[in-house]
């Protein structure tokens, strides 16, 4: 009996030297999520023309996020930043996110708008971070944005030691 005590006693203390495994915070910015499905944001990107004017649910990671007020984010399907994306903008103005959103994952429900950004507005948006791909001569881009209604922004958070 001593012996399974003491066995009991050695399993346990082996686990005491492991990292606690990360908790994920999630953060709800704007209206609450719908339970709609989610379009994979890789399709979006792929074909934007048969998305225009729909309202989505999308899932990406945030790769950028404005750095002055947080008043826009840059989603993509992955972390790199090389790859495509979209802008995300907060319906009237009405939300922000944080600025150091970068690097979270984030659901997103809203409107997708396919524009046109004059040269004045890339260069402004260039300047708080953001980034297009396949600019025109003239400085302009072909912009693909989310009006969003709700964001859930999700991190890992380390508990303390």
């Amino acid at each position: 009996m001593r012996w399974l005590v003491f066995v009991g006693l050695l399993a346990s203390s082996c686990d005491r030297g492991q990292p606690a495994k990360p908790k994920v915070t999630v953060a709800v910015f704007g209206q609450p999520l719908s339970a709609a499905p989610a379009v994979p944001l890789s399709q979006v990107l792929a074909n934007p023309d048969s998305y225009a004017g729909k309202e989505l649910t999308v899932d990406g990671r945030v790769r950028a996020a404005c750095t002055r007020k947080g008043c826009w984010m840059e989603l993509a399907p992955t972390s790199e930043n090389a790859g495509p994306g979209c802008r995300v903008t907060f319906k009237d103005y009405g939300f922000f996110v944080p600025t150091n959103s970068a690097g979270s994952t984030a659901r997103v429900q809203g409107t997708l708008e396919v524009r046109s950004v004059d040269a004045a507005q890339v260069a402004h948006l260039e300047s708080e971070g953001g980034k297009f791909a396949g600019k025109s001569a003239d400085g302009s881009a072909k912009e693909l944005r989310l009006v969003a209604t709700g964001v859930e922004l999700s991190h890992p958070t380390q508990p303390p030691n």
